[in-house]
């Protein structure tokens, strides 16, 4: 099933995406994570990947930004593949062009949130001044507190925590972002904050492959949901079309 998307060229661009893991702890047997995805997401795209519990729509992310190497498929960013991207690389272009934004912050010990976020930055090609004005206006954006900005993210909140790593992800945006459930542990208020940057995004002309736990957030969001099923692209369309409408 094609899942194309605008007629433009995509920036993403995966074909045939497969991925198995062995259960070594168990009886060895394999588990069949994806077989076989298609789909593409253009600039300024939003693509909500939808379906139940282990359909495959983490791994699917985790395959494009290579924390997991798929067993076969093309995933394309541009013109490069990544699939075959030497590691250095592949790090390189994490830093400027792809972020991940995950449900956990992982922070080196004894680091604030200003500096997690300039960190960021930084590796997105802004000099140290500007890193740190431009963390200090995405800390702002997401109601993280000036008074914290110099305290261990190891002691924050999960929702803070959750926070943070979502400035991390969005501060001078990459051409690619990808977003696992990036509001999911937020109280009402910090969620509509969340859900505002990630709109304004698209605007900007990043792509973005994004995963949510509730479909409110897919209907707001997202251009176009696929939903997965046994690791297979079942359907796409709409987010009116798929979802329905909010009750």
């Amino acid at each position: 099933m094609s899942t194309d998307g605008p007629a433009q060229e995509p920036v993403l661009r995966v074909r045939g995406l497969c991925k198995t893991f062995t259960l070594h702890t168990v009886d060895g047997r394999t588990v069949v994570s994806l077989d076989g995805v298609d789909l593409d997401v253009a600039a300024g795209e939003h693509v909500a990947l939808a379906g139940p519990s282990g359909a495959g729509k983490s791994s699917v992310l985790r395959c494009v930004y290579r924390s997991y190497l798929p067993d076969a498929g093309s995933v394309l960013l541009g013109d490069i593949e990544l699939t075959t991207l030497p590691d250095r690389a592949m790090a390189r272009l994490r830093g400027r062009e792809l972020g991940y934004v995950a449900q956990f912050l992982t922070a080196p010990p004894r680091t604030g949130p200003l500096q997690v976020v300039a960190a960021a930055a930084r590796r997105r090609g802004l000099d140290r001044a500007e890193a740190l004005d431009a963390a200090a206006v995405a800390l702002r954006t997401l109601g993280i507190e000036e008074a914290l900005w110099d305290v261990d993210c190891g002691v924050l909140s999960g929702g803070e925590r959750q926070r943070i790593n979502l400035a991390a992800g969005t501060v001078r945006p990459p051409r690619l972002l990808l977003l696992d459930e990036p509001v999911s542990a937020l109280d009402p208020a910090n969620r509509e904050r969340a859900l505002d940057l990630v709109a304004s995004l698209t605007a900007h002309g990043v792509a973005v492959l994004a995963v949510f736990h509730d479909a409110d957030a897919m209907r707001r969001l997202a251009d176009r949901v696929v939903e997965l099923g046994s690791g297979r692209v079942q359907r796409h369309g709409a987010p009116t079309e798929l979802l329905g409408s909010a009750a």
